[in-house]
């Protein structure tokens, strides 16, 4: 059954998201307001590709996997939605299906508003229709760069912002070293791969490179990044 209660860790994060924390008091109180919760299990199916557009999304906590599935059958994952990302408000723009499936990683907590609340709010608040255009360019903007990115720079830069990234959205100081951080996201090789374009065998080539060099160290349970600076050289380098 869901909690129908955010825990204070699930509200900071929906809080202090960049774009949700951008919105007057009034607006995020009717957001808040009329949303509700809902828990999911690792691999638990969120939204499916080809589903109405009923409801707008938060992550609150853990992450959702947004994939496809390729003329094989086999999934391919696209990105993560991390805490205080919000997603799902596209479809209920143009009114079209969803374009992808979306699953639980890691116990995952999602924060929804009915498309009919959604419509509602944007209709008592004009402001939110500029912040959905924020969000919108923000968006374009993101997948140009990874448009660029991947056209442009070498697997090992792409890698290194990608790990930057990670860190940012879900690295904890490391218990027995503080100054290394882990990476609590649990994601598979094949996982980071696909978010990178590239073959599994490449980035393991070039993860077990940036081990011997002490910049990350591989565990059974994950990454943890050694140097946080040796990583933002690399993408310095070979971005210049």
């Amino acid at each position: 059954m869901d909690d129908p209660i955010l825990t204070i860790e699930e509200r900071e994060a929906i809080n202090s998201g960049r774009w949700f924390s951008s919105l007057s008091p009034s607006l995020r109180h009717d957001i808040l307001r009329c949303a509700f919760v809902k828990r999911y299990k690792d691999g638990e199916l969120i939204a499916a590709r080809g589903d109405p557009p009923d409801q707008w999304i938060a992550c609150a906590r853990g992450a959702v996997r947004v994939s496809s599935t390729a003329i094989s059958g086999k999934q391919i994952t696209l990105t993560y939605v991390e805490p205080g990302i919000w997603f799902g408000d596209v479809a209920i723009f143009d009114g079209d299906r969803r374009t992808h499936d979306a699953y639980a990683h890691g116990d995952t907590t999602i924060l929804c508003v009915a498309k009919a609340d959604f419509k509602k709010i944007l209709a008592t608040h004009v402001e939110l229709y500029e912040a959905m255009l924020r969000l919108h360019a923000r968006r374009i903007r993101q997948l140009f760069g990874l448009v660029e990115d991947l056209n442009t720079l070498p697997l090992r830069a792409r890698l290194a912002k990608q790990l930057v990234h990670l860190v940012r959205s879900y690295g904890v100081p490391s218990l027995s070293h503080g100054a290394e951080m882990r990476i609590s996201l649990q994601l598979a090789q094949e996982e980071l791969a696909q978010l990178l374009g590239a073959s599994r065998q490449r980035v393991n080539q070039e993860l077990k490179a940036m081990e011997r060099e002490e910049v990350i160290r591989i565990e059974p349970g994950g990454l943890v990044v050694r140097d946080r600076e040796a990583l933002m050289r690399i993408i310095d380098t070979e971005t210049h």
